[in-house]
């Protein structure tokens, strides 16, 4: 399966929250609402999920094997520090 497209929108209030992410795979299926979140050990990304009634929370969508969520992870972490050296560039062109 190809990853088609990253789009990362930045989160700007405080917390562990950096940023949701949208992902396109194979040009034909879109994820939206990928979480990136700050962690003890790195950043990593969340997968969306929904509460249920019992409080828990359960992914909407996910990775079936361990090698294509590490692929997804690492290639949204790269678009998000890319996006994120961007901002930091253009904010010191300005």
């Amino acid at each position: 399966m190809d990853i088609s497209e990253v789009r990362v929108r930045k989160v700007s209030q405080a917390g562990k929250l950096k940023a949701y992410v949208t992902v396109t795979f194979d040009n034909q299926f879109v994820v939206h609402n990928i979480k990136v979140i700050e962690g003890r050990e790195g950043d990593f990304i969340a997968m969306p999920s929904r509460q249920l009634a019992n409080g828990e929370f359960k992914d909407v969508a996910h990775p079936i094997c361990s090698e294509f969520r590490d692929h997804l992870q690492q290639v949204v972490m790269e678009a998000y520090v890319s996006d994120v050296g961007e901002a930091t560039k253009a904010g010191l062109e300005e």
